[in-house]
């Protein structure tokens, strides 16, 4: 079997990866669009690039504690009692507003958009005298806001809380987000109102059937089993919580030692099996010849309140167990993504306090143990989760029975407002376009439940950050953990630009572990992280075989760019730990655990 390497150039001191957008579907793309008109083409165009800037900001790992109302009206009130305390600096910033607001009226402002923004990309904003003054008008009243905000004498917290909350209202009183947006007046003369027509309809279907937010995908473009979730497998262990789920071999030879991936417990499994060029599952079937198995869980209802971690943990031991004897190997090779990864790291320290060897390697992909480094590196998933709000948090899902995962997807969608939210609002209501249809994007809105009592334990875990502690035994939900006994490989992936579960902290998880680590840098988001097949362009990774220093920029400064995907690189690894080469079986399962249902299984479902 030959894997064949990246290519590895040397990489200058203080010089930062280009983050590129990764995984569009591009041979799609081509075919899609071609025999199109030039307009559709172009409409084409900015539904990849909505769909683009949502890839980075999608749910990943729900946020389990949510914005409180009653926070972000303290914060309100902050920011109105500031303006109190500090009168001269207020009073400083508003004339230097209307001065700014002068120069933009005679037409002589400097203040333009940033690059990056591509809400005012449509050329009549800079070159028709009201759009352009309309458009610098904001500007100057967003920037003089957040400038006034930096140099109040808050503390650092509650300036990110009060820059959170400011760009709420700001970003929604964006003059893209109204009517006079000039690329939706366009649209109205090409189809003669039909677009007001078509934006009328997707408001009223998304207020009826989307609990009034804009829709992020067309859900009617896909279903399971035809279009996503291809790979050929079966169901070959159910329990009440789990589907266990064998992918069919379809090398001569197979790997004698398995994989067994664990999936976040807050989405659904495939996005491991997502469309066929974008499958890990495959990648390892037909490429590396690993016998590969992966969890599907159950989608939780309110009777399954009182699943707890500790379930979920013995829910992924008891799957070694069947893997094991489905494959006859004595231990397994491990794979856990986000809060997948926290259940399996967790797991894994109890089963080296217990001197068990059931685990030979780990990849963990996207993995945060530090819960409070969200909200060290600027991501405002923890801005609000102060006592009175985790507290909350806690009764809501207590009394329903669960954390319903649409009211997280809001959450998550407020928490980056533009990509996410007024993206959106602008796309399907105010041009009248359907939203994108790409596979990504449907499996973010394919949202899951949180058991009462397992998001209870987050929030426990979330406020007492236990991993931590890992020079000594500690108790985890009940279960003796010591992650610095963990001495078996372990290979850990992040993404540059994740804003979900940022690089640094998911690096410094690996100092946490006694064993041999790898760590690999993508050039991507947090799911583009783990969608990142081999044949990008744009794909790219940074490795350090030199050293492991504790400050992650340290690393980064020592370390060196792959040209091409990660999966590579990781392939060698896997291979090299899965065992020698035997004949594939010629089924899934065996007698003892038959097959039970095609993949990709019932939960799924659910």
């Amino acid at each position: 079997m030959e894997i064949k390497e990246s290519k590895t150039t040397a990489r200058s001191n203080g010089k930062t990866a280009k983050a590129e957008n990764t995984n569009s579907n591009t041979t799609q793309e081509k075919q899609t669009t071609t025999n199109l008109t030039s307009d559709e083409i172009l409409q084409e165009e900015r539904k990849r690039q909505i769909a683009e800037a949502a890839y980075e900001g999608m749910l990943g790992p729900n946020p389990v504690v949510g914005i409180n109302r009653r926070g972000v009206f303290e914060t309100l009130y902050g920011l109105m009692s500031q303006a109190l305390k500090e009168p001269s600096l207020f009073f400083q910033h508003t004339f230097h507003l209307w001065s700014e607001l002068f120069e933009v009226l005679k037409g002589t402002s400097k203040i333009e958009p940033d690059k990056k923004d591509a809400r005012f990309d449509d050329l009549t904003w800079k070159y028709n005298p009201f759009y352009n003054r309309l458009m610098k008008s904001y500007l100057a009243i967003r920037k003089e806001l957040n400038d006034w905000l930096e140099k109040s004498n808050m503390s650092e917290y509650d300036k990110k809380r009060a820059h959170f909350v400011m760009a709420l209202f700001t970003e929604a009183l964006a003059p893209s987000n109204t009517a006079l947006n000039p690329v939706a007046l366009k649209r109205v003369f090409e189809t003669s109102g039909l677009s007001v027509v078509n934006g009328m309809k997707n408001f009223f279907e998304d207020l009826v059937n989307n609990g009034g937010m804009p829709a992020q995908v067309d859900k009617k473009a896909f279903e399971l089993g035809k279009n996503l979730a291809l790979t050929p497998g079966s169901v070959v262990y159910r329990t009440e919580m789990i589907e266990l789920i064998q992918y069919k071999p379809t090398t001569e030879k197979v790997r004698a030692r398995p994989l067994l991936v664990v999936p976040p417990q807050i989405n659904k499994y495939y996005t491991f099996d997502l469309s066929p060029n974008k499958s890990v599952a495959k990648f390892l079937v037909e490429h590396l010849g690993i016998q590969t198995f992966v969890i599907s869980w159950r989608n939780p209802t309110a009777k399954h309140r009182n699943w707890g971690f500790q379930d979920y943990i013995a829910t992924v031991e008891d799957a070694i167990r069947v893997v094991n004897e489905i494959t006859g190997s004595e231990d397994v090779n491990l794979t856990g993504a986000c809060s997948g990864g926290m259940t399996v790291a967790t797991l894994l320290g109890n089963l080296a306090v217990r001197n068990e060897k059931k685990v030979n390697s780990t990849t963990l992909l996207v993995s945060v143990l530090d819960t409070h480094a969200q909200s060290d590196n600027g991501t405002p998933l923890g801005l609000f989760a102060t006592d009175d709000a985790i507290e909350a948090a806690r009764q809501h899902s207590s009394k329903h029975g669960i954390l319903k995962g649409e009211d997280m997807a809001k959450v998550f969608s407020w928490m980056r407002p533009n990509d996410l939210v007024w993206n959106y609002w602008v796309n399907n209501y105010l041009i009248g376009n359907p939203p994108p249809t790409f596979d990504v994007l449907y499996w973010n809105a394919d949202t899951t439940q949180l058991p009462a009592k397992f998001h209870s334990e987050l929030l426990d875990l979330f406020k007492e950050n236990p991993l931590l502690r890992n020079k000594e035994e500690v108790n985890v939900v009940g279960m003796p953990v010591n992650l610095s006994k963990v001495k078996s490989d372990m290979y850990f992936v992040a993404g540059i630009t994740d804003h979900i579960t940022p690089w640094e902290a998911c690096y410094k998880s690996i100092h946490l572990f006694g064993g041999k680590k790898e760590f690999v840098l993508s050039n991507s988001g947090h799911i583009q992280s783990i969608l990142n097949p081999p044949g990008n362009p744009k794909a790219s990774f940074m490795t350090n075989d030199s050293t492991q220093p504790a400050d992650p920029k340290e690393w980064y400064k020592g370390s060196k760019l792959n040209e091409g995907s990660w999966w590579l690189h990781w392939a060698k690894w896997l291979v090299a730990r899965s065992g020698e080469e035997k004949t594939a079986p010629a089924q899934v399962g065996n007698e003892t655990y038959k097959p039970i249902v095609p993949a990709p299984g019932t939960y799924v479902f659910e």
